[in-house]
């Protein structure tokens, strides 16, 4: 592969200006590696999969695929009704591995979701079954209708990709991916999940309600009967792997990482804030960042890809301060201020 240096100005440049800076760091001779073009092309194919079921949604299609190539979680957020759920099964039938669904109740315990260690009679010991966790892709319906005793026990699947039941550890397969839908904390019946929890999801994301003719579409291919029941897989668990690698060779500059750190920094520091990021999100927005860049084709970050990835990757970390709630300031406004704010690092050599 051959290197370069992009020529750029020499000052940051300022919001308007954005493209054309962003033309000018990647003007260098660039040869996208085979496995790169096999990424993009197993992505398309799962990418179109899941848009013959949602309609309209495909900046919300590209994110789940993303966070799913990231190694990450994903939580949909958004009110009843909008294709929560049947974003999570459309992704979940597209790839050829096991997959399990939980929906979440009040009366849901931990070891539902974990699995339990039962004594066999014949044998006079312990077996532990395993719960719906051991799948490759796990669906958490209307999570927050559960109690945060329950939240917790996915902990440190998330986190670990393991599960600790009476002393012993077991083992979660790869690649492991947790979707989660939640509606909105002001729904009757509701928990708003605990900030640790919040904090294992890499990306969030709201469906919200499609435009017209997307809805005059859904009525007349979900009318008759659900697309989900014809839908085959389009990739295996072991292409998926291979793209999982794939991302992880993305090349991440180091001005790319100190960018990454001090858009989380400006977080940490905002008046409008109380909470601010934490070290796990730059880590889990650099990876997202690194899929990002691999879905277009590029094995190399550039800062669109923290740009574009900076509102769904960190607003649901974050909590607001009494100020910005009264003049009503969320996050995601706060995020996208900073990132205008946050000087953009100059083109480096590679």
């Amino acid at each position: 592969m051959s290197k370069g240096i992009a020529k750029v100005p020499r000052q940051n440049p300022p919001a308007r200006n954005r493209r054309t800076f962003m033309e000018a760091w990647v003007a260098v001779t660039h040869d996208v590696s085979p496995q790169l073009d096999d990424l993009v092309v197993t992505a398309h194919r799962i990418r179109e999969s899941i848009e013959s079921v949602i309609e309209g949604k495909s900046d919300v299609v590209r994110l789940t695929l993303t966070v799913l190539l990231a190694e990450g979680h994903l939580l949909i957020e958004d009110v009843p009704g909008v294709g929560k759920t049947m974003l999570a099964k459309a992704l979940a039938r597209s790839i050829d591995c096991p997959v399990r669904r939980v929906q979440f109740t009040p009366d849901l315990l931990p070891s539902d979701i974990t699995g339990v260690s039962a004594y066999n009679q014949q044998t006079m010991e312990f077996e532990f079954k395993p719960g719906p966790v051991f799948a490759n892709i796990v669906v958490g319906d209307e999570i927050n209708r559960a109690s945060p005793k329950t939240q917790s026990a996915l902990l440190e699947c998330m986190e670990e990709h393991q599960v600790t039941v009476d002393g012993s550890t077991y083992r979660l397969d790869s690649p492991f991916m947790v979707i989660a839908t939640q509606n909105p904390i002001e729904m009757e019946g509701t928990y708003p999940l605990p900030e640790a929890q919040r904090d294992r999801f890499t990306a969030r994301i709201a469906m919200g309600y499609p435009a017209p003719s997307a809805e005059l579409e859904m009525l007349d291919v979900h009318g008759a009967a659900s697309p989900l029941d014809k839908l085959e897989p389009v990739a295996t668990t072991e292409e998926v792997k291979a793209l999982i690698e794939a991302v992880r060779g993305v090349y991440v500059s180091q001005p790319i990482k100190m960018y990454a750190i001090d858009l989380v920094t400006a977080t940490r520091q905002s008046p409008d804030l109380r909470l601010g990021a934490s070290p796990r999100s730059t880590l889990q927005l650099v990876r997202a960042a690194r899929a990002h860049a691999a879905l277009a084709g590029r094995d190399y970050v550039i800062p669109d890809d923290l740009q574009d990835l900076c509102v769904p990757v960190l607003a649901h970390r974050l909590l607001p301060s009494i100020e910005a709630q009264g003049q009503r300031r969320p996050p995601e406004q706060v995020i996208a201020d900073l990132v205008r704010r946050v000087p953009v690092p100059e083109a480096q050599p590679r």
